[in-house]
């Protein structure tokens, strides 16, 4: 019993890890610095930028009228102080891990090599909720832009195929609860489909199989088009703001300030999506720490100036929706300006869009390598030399997911696993540290016995912010994962055989 109970805990040997490039079996290294920079701004600003925002600072109200979630107002930007110091622990021991295991699979493969087969399952597992699961929400914001930047131009879309079921049945708002009534039915169920969320995730998963050179060029396109537009947004805003709307700062404290930045967590977690690519960047021991934390910093200081100017122009309590910059600029007499954030929103989260789906087929890819998951997951385009089957698949059952679920719903999942994914990197790093002290490491997280630990103390600190549901489906998710890994993991292990 004992002997089986070690076997769960197993690690991998860095080296085995680490896959020669020539290796029919490997990703090819097409991306640069520049690149990883690019994803990261790609992967984090979006749609906590273009959606979250709103939510965190004017607080959450039930269909049944609790209060799920309190406002931060103004002092949101207090929220993401937190979150960029929070973030950066983890940043740091991501950059150490990352230069030392250039390989797919980012946290799964690190953990892999640090606590043990079992702790590597469930991370990757743990990971579906923030790539996978993250991305319905994003597409499901898209779709709301999309709606209003179609508006704008004078066309209306019918409202049963651009919303979802499972938003019409959650919604406090009583005309869209309606719709379970009003929408065409089929077999006496409604027919509530989103179909712009579903139409650009399959957009996304078309342009992601073409190669990974293409998606990066693509996504610095749009990372481009959607800094122009948030430096509009700023210059338009930071002319509007009201003194008196900043009043009171922080009306419900430290509360609402820490619960602020649970919800805006989804809007950092994208730079960590950056080392899923670490087996197509070059010189990824140098590479990889720059666009994680260059990344990272940069978005931090663009999310801090943003939530002033938003909170300045206009009261908090008119931010709760979905599509809060746009919003805020129609409140102060700027529809036209709005509309160009819209457009800007679409294209931003597009290539949020992009970085997530991009990262997910990989950590599968990982996995299904080390025999966790079936073997075709693994495949590789023989020309594009990326993992051709698990992004297409990966596509269509997010595309499928977007199309009937609820925005709202998936923010709180895609958090507690990513910052549970955070936590067990920052204690990965230790645990290297005492078992390889003396394996090369091209980047060393400074002051690591304090650093990695605030790092874990940190994620857990944001992770008791979030509502009793966010834990209870955490656990419920876990669980699933687990009897997946005694089924078939357990059995097929390469490691083990």
């Amino acid at each position: 019993m004992l002997a089986r109970m070690h076997q769960l805990f197993k690690r991998k040997p860095i080296a085995e890890l680490v896959i020669d490039e020539h290796d029919s079996r490997a990703l090819k290294r097409v991306l640069g610095a520049g690149d990883l920079v690019m994803l990261a701004i790609g992967a984090v600003i979006g749609a906590g930028i273009f959606g979250a925002i709103g939510t965190a600072a004017a607080g959450q109200v039930g269909p049944d009228g609790t209060v799920i979630r309190y406002a931060a107002g103004p002092a949101l930007i207090f929220s993401f102080i937190l979150l960029g110091g929070a973030c950066a622990l983890a940043a740091l021991c991501y950059a150490e891990l990352a230069a030392m295991i250039p390989q797919a699979g980012s946290a799964y493969a690190y953990s892999y090599a640090t606590l043990g087969e079992l702790v590597a399952w469930i991370i990757g597992w743990d990971l579906m909720l923030e790539y996978a699961v993250g991305n319905v929400a994003v597409a499901i914001s898209w779709g709301d832009y999309f709606n209003s930047l179609v508006r704008n131009v004078g066309v209306t879309l019918p409202v049963w195929l651009t919303t979802g079921y499972r938003t019409a049945l959650l919604s406090s708002n009583a005309d869209v609860h309606g719709l379970l009534e009003t929408a065409p039915q089929l077999f006496g169920i409604p027919i509530l489909v989103n179909i712009p969320a579903f139409a650009i995730v399959m957009l996304i998963t078309w342009l992601l199989l073409r190669g990974a050179r293409e998606s990066a060029t693509a996504n610095t396109v749009m990372v481009v088009i959607k800094l122009l537009v948030l430096a509009l947004f700023i210059a338009v805003g930071a002319s509007h703001i009201t003194p008196a709307n900043y009043t009171p700062f922080a009306p419900n404290g430290f509360t609402g300030i820490h619960q602020g930045a649970a919800i805006v967590f989804f809007a950092y977690i994208g730079f960590d999506a950056i080392s899923t690519a670490a087996e197509e960047t070059v010189n990824p021991q140098r590479n990889l720490p720059i666009g994680i934390l260059g990344g990272l910093a940069v978005c931090t200081v663009i999310y801090v100036v943003v939530g002033a100017v938003i909170t300045g122009m206009v009261p908090y309590t008119e931010l709760g929706v979905a599509d809060p910059l746009a919003r805020a600029l129609e409140l102060i007499g700027y529809s036209g300006v709005g509309a160009i954030v819209a457009f800007g929103a679409a294209i931003s989260m597009s290539a949020v869009l992009l970085v997530f789906q991009y990262g997910q087929p990989r950590i599968f890819f990982a996995m299904a390598r080390d025999g966790l998951l079936p073997g075709w997951v693994a495949r590789v385009d023989p020309k594009t030399r990326i993992p051709y089957t698990a992004t297409l698949v990966t596509g269509i059952l997010v595309a499928l997911a977007s199309m009937i679920g609820d925005a709202a719903e998936t923010y709180d999942l895609t958090n507690i696993g990513t910052l549970f994914a955070f936590a067990l990197v920052c204690a990965g790093v230790l645990v290297l540290r005492v078992k390889e002290p003396d394996r090369p490491r091209p980047f060393r997280v400074p002051f690591v016995w304090v650093i990695a630990p605030l790092g874990v103390a940190a994620c857990l600190f944001i992770m008791v912010g979030l509502p009793y549901q966010a834990w209870e489906r955490f656990g419920l998710w876990l669980a699933v994962g687990l009897v997946l890994y005694v089924l078939y993991g357990f059995k097929h292990s390469k490691l083990r055989r």
